[in-house]
This record gives structure tokens, C-alpha cells and sequence, in this order.
């Protein structure tokens, strides 16, 4: 899959739903006066604002690299992704504002009309298809602001299925259900809010891969047949991507040439590892005395090794 034009393309298929959802609820608004369908519809145009954003700034994640960005732009998707918690936290702060102002003042606008119950299940289906898109392809290209577009998108049929259940309580007697519905829902919008940013704060402060993925670069560079040995070895996030550093131990009476082919081979073999981008490998012969232990690469070495031992039988099963 092309990563670029993957990422572009949902970028705007989220702003042209948002959008489009923008505007029949606005109608239906117009039509009820519902404040469950009147806060979907403010919800929908918030999430139009933000798409345009967010498309804006998925653009820049796409651009080649250049001279003053030589890795590419993609560590920009970080802070597109908290861009997106904002929105999250923003939509989650109104919901709760208007469900808990809506209670107390008893005030509670509601509608029995079938075409706000039509719209809102629409909604329902259109986000619960955007958010399997947005994950399966965020999750594909390894792209976290199309994963946190994904999660908000889940908490988008949230509201609307607390919106039905508001407009669903009008018909049987029970309006107060709309707000109540509302802000229970709340409180999960936000708590999504505080995942992304969870997420994606690890991304800007370089923290270490899952250790599966830690385990597996130790086992490729101690697959190759000339390593005896690893150590130093450090892995962490660059925006969505993992530089890896280590010191690889190999005999001493290799020339020049065959270690910097053993270097090489190596480095390529961890680089083939989906989300690491760069590798920086250093030779230490034995005879320089550079060979030591490392207790944390041996574990990762171990457990690499009883991963590789376990797959046959699960396998078999």
C-alpha cells in the first residue's frame, strides 16, 4: 500500500463525511429543534473544522524529504494526532456542558420525529465504517493521526447512539433520558482524548518500542552468522518511526572489507523491520577488548529465542 497517497485519500474522505453529515443534521435541526440532533449536528461541524486541519497537516506527513527535513516529514503526524485529542476533548467538554446545563434548568428540547431517528442511525453507520477504515489503514501505513481519527470517530457513535436514545425517550415518555444519555457518553469521548494523547506523547519523547519489537531486532542482527555477540543496544520512536543503535561483537581477523559487508547486511536486515526507519551499527572486534556483557540484550536475545521455539506448536494446534 502507498502510504502517501493512503493517507491523503482518507484524509479526505473523513472531511467529505464529516460534512456531509454537518448538513443533514443541520436540516434535521432546523426541522425538530431536538437538542440531541442539534448537538450531533455542532459535533459533525466541529469535525469538519478539524478534518480541514487535520488533512492540512496529513499533507505535510506525505511531503519527500528535503534538505532541512533529510528523514521526511512523518514525525509532524504526532502532533497532527494531538491535534485531533484536542478536537476529542472539545467535543467530549460541550457534550457534558450541554447535558449537565440541560438537567439542571429542566429545559430539555426533544423531538419524536422518525427522520431525526433516520439521521441519527445514518450517523451511526457512516462513523462506525469510518472508524474501521481509519484504523485498518492507520494501522497498515503505521500512521497515528489516522488512528487517532479512527478512535474519534468511534466516540462519534457514541453521541449519536446517545442522541437516539434521547430522541428514543421522547416517543416513550421519558425526554430527560437525552441529556442524561449525553453526559454518560461524555466521559468516554474524553477518556478517548486522553489515549491519543497517551499515545502520542510516547512518539515525542523517543520511548522504546513494544519489547516483541525489541526482541526481534536483537534476534536478526544475532542471526547473522559472523555476530557473535550484541550490546548498547537502543531502540526508540522518532515521530511514528524507531532509530535503532548497537554494537555488534564479530571476530577480529576480519578485513575491512568483510566487516564493513557484516555492518551492512545487518543494518539492512533490522531496516526491513516495517517501522524502523534507521539502523546505526558499530563493529567491535574481540581483540580490542570492546566484547561485554549486556544483561538487558541477552533477555531480549532469550526471549526472541523462545518466541521462535513456541510458534511451531502453536501452529499445530
Amino acid at each position: 500500500m502507498n502510504r502517501t497517497g493512503a493517507i491523503r485519500t482518507a484524509g479526505a474522505i473523513i472531511l467529505t463525511a464529516n460534512l456531509l453529515l454537518a448538513v443533514a443534521k443541520g436540516a434535521v435541526w432546523f426541522q425538530t429543534g431536538s437538542l440531541a440532533v442539534g448537538s450531533e449536528a455542532i459535533n459533525s461541524l466541529a469535525d469538519s473544522i478539524y478534518s480541514l486541519v487535520v488533512l492540512a497537516g496529513l499533507y505535510l506527513t506525505t511531503q519527500p524529504p528535503d534538505f532541512d527535513h533529510p528523514h521526511g516529514h512523518e514525525r509532524i503526524e504526532p502532533f497532527v494526532s494531538l491535534f485531533v485529542a484536542l478536537g476529542v476533548f472539545a467535543a467530549g467538554g460541550l457534550v457534558l456542558f450541554r447535558a449537565g446545563t440541560s438537567i439542571l434548568s429542566g429545559n430539555v428540547a426533544s423531538t419524536t420525529s422518525l427522520l431525526a431517528v433516520g439521521v441519527l442511525v445514518g450517523t451511526g453507520v457512516v462513523k462506525y465504517g469510518l472508524f474501521r477504515y481509519c484504523l485498518r489503514v492507520g494501522e497498515d501505513v503505521n500512521s497515528p493521526a489516522l488512528v487517532a481519527a479512527g478512535l474519534d470517530n468511534r466516540n462519534d457513535i457514541l453521541t449519536a447512539g446517545a442522541a437516539l436514545v434521547g430522541v428514543l425517550g421522547a416517543r416513550i415518555g421519558l425526554p430527560i433520558l437525552d441529556p442524561i444519555a449525553a453526559g454518560v457518553v461524555s466521559f468516554g469521548i474524553l477518556y478517548t482524548g486522553w489515549e491519543i494523547v497517551r499515545d502520542n506523547v510516547d512518539y515525542l519523547v523517543g520511548r522504546a518500542p513494544p519489547e516483541d519489537l525489541r526482541a526481534s531486532i536483537v534476534q536478526r542482527a544475532l542471526s547473522h552468522p559472523d555476530v557473535e555477540g550484541v550490546h548498547d543496544v537502543v531502540a526508540h520512536y522518532v515521530g511514528p518511526e524507531i532509530d535503532v543503535s548497537m554494537h555488534i561483537e564479530v571476530q577480529g581477523d576480519r578485513t575491512l572489507i568483510e566487516a564493513h559487508d557484516i555492518e551492512t547486511e545487518v543494518m539492512h536486515s533490522i531496516q526491513d523491520i516495517p517501522r524502523v526507519d534507521d539502523a546505526f551499527i558499530h563493529v567491535d572486534p574481540k581483540e580490542l577488548g570492546e566484547w561485554k556483557p549486556d544483561a538487558e540484550a541477552d533477555r531480549l536475545a532469550e526471549t526472541s529465542s523462545r518466541e521462535e521455539s513456541e510458534r511451531p506448536e502453536e501452529l499445530s494446534e
